[in-house]
């Protein structure tokens, strides 16, 4: 088939296809007005990112802002805020439109990667109390495994915001973090290929209320301070308070709700792929602000994950690495590939028995050679 034919093809179906029906309607609810230590975080305008002066000069500020916080905000991403609406929408209708029994059949059942549902009370939070977050996950090849009913009509929307945050987010990102590093653009682009076998995938998440003994148990802390697995997630932004960042003067501060944003951080990949040079984020969610208790938390994410046979080692070639010196999490030659890293963190997480680290207020586990860090 042509070029031309194919984009004729692809517009007629586009065209004159009936529409997905919309999903039940998800309003989300105010944000807090409570007088909250919120952190100050940079807003990247990803609008300016279409020329190579507005890159060099946004590669600038993501290095001050990965430098700092380890987090940002992206605006002008290219989402209307009614379709952001709608993704939300079919968010919440995952987890109340499906019956019980229903999500049994889509519970995921690899304990190495996230795919399906992941029930309440799977993890362990603290002094014996699991957690009440449900999420559901999808590859970014949503078609890969089947899905509940009440998702199918919503599937060709899933796929268009699974290949938007790939292409249009997350690939100008990591070109950005790539200039940081004086690195060509597509460096870090070639290492997160959509085509390539590996789990970079969407996630609806709920977080449910918890009873009074549950938050008095474990502090009022629904996830513990963490890690991402992969390289960047794209954190969809929504008004119920809990995501807290640990700054870099010790303090955990709140990230504040700013409408039709995105909140992006660094995960372990990009400690490992930029030598230490863009640290993994420490963050973790907490009970909602007093006017926000006993709500439920929505959130949509998009977690990026290198190639799944990318071998996690430093890029020596990088200019800024050579002189600022590289950061290993761990020998050149016992580096894990993403497979491998994916897998065992995968396994490990809200499971493993924590050791009390030196470290104030943390715990550590090791996995695959590397000390990995839970804080509270």
């Amino acid at each position: 088939m042509s070029s031309a034919v194919r984009r004729l093809s692809q517009y007629l179906f586009k065209r004159y296809s009936v529409p997905a029906p919309a999903p039940p309607a998800y309003v989300a609810p105010p944000p807090s007005k409570e007088d909250l230590n919120y952190a100050d975080l940079t807003i990247i305008d990803l609008s300016k990112a279409k020329t190579a002066e507005g890159r060099k000069a946004l590669a600038e500020e993501v290095v001050k802002a990965m430098g700092s916080h380890g987090f940002f905000y992206v605006i002008n991403h290219g989402y209307t805020q009614e379709q952001t609406t709608r993704v939300f929408s079919i968010a919440n209708l995952t987890f109340d439109e499906v019956d019980a029994e229903e999500k049994k059949v889509y519970t995921g059942q690899s304990g190495t990667v996230y795919e399906g549902y992941k029930p309440r009370q799977t993890w362990k939070i603290e002094d014996g109390v699991q957690d009440q977050i449900e999420h559901y996950n999808i590859n970014r090849d949503v078609r890969k495994r089947e899905h509940p009913q009440a998702l199918k009509p919503h599937l060709k929307e899933i796929e268009a915001f699974a290949t938007h945050n790939h292409f249009n987010v997350l690939y100008p990102i990591l070109r950005l973090l790539a200039l940081g590093l004086e690195l060509p653009e597509e460096t870090l682009v070639e290492q997160h290929k959509f085509e390539a076998v590996g789990e970079s995938s969407v996630r609806f998440m709920k977080y449910f209320p918890r009873s009074k003994e549950e938050e008095k148990r474990t502090k009022q802390v629904w996830l513990k301070g963490h890690t991402d697995i992969g390289s960047v997630t794209i954190l969809w932004s929504q008004p119920i308070g809990g995501l807290q960042i640990l700054s870099p003067d010790g303090e955990w501060r709140w990230v504040r709700h700013i409408d039709n944003a995105l909140v992006i951080n660094a995960g372990d990949v990009l400690t490992f792929l930029c030598g230490g040079f863009y640290p993994a984020t420490r963050h973790r969610v907490i009970q909602p602000p007093a006017d926000q208790v006993g709500q439920p938390r929505l959130g949509v994410f998009y977690f990026s994950m290198a190639n799944d046979d990318v071998k996690l080692i430093p890029h020596e070639e990088s200019a800024v690495l050579q002189r600022a010196g590289i950061q290993r999490l761990c020998e050149d030659k016992d580096a894990p590939t993403m497979e491998e890293w994916r897998k065992n963190r995968t396994l490990a997480y809200g499971s493993s028995q924590l050791v009390a680290s030196q470290e104030k207020g943390v715990e550590e586990e090791v996995i695959s050679g590397v000390v990995v860090k839970h804080y509270n």
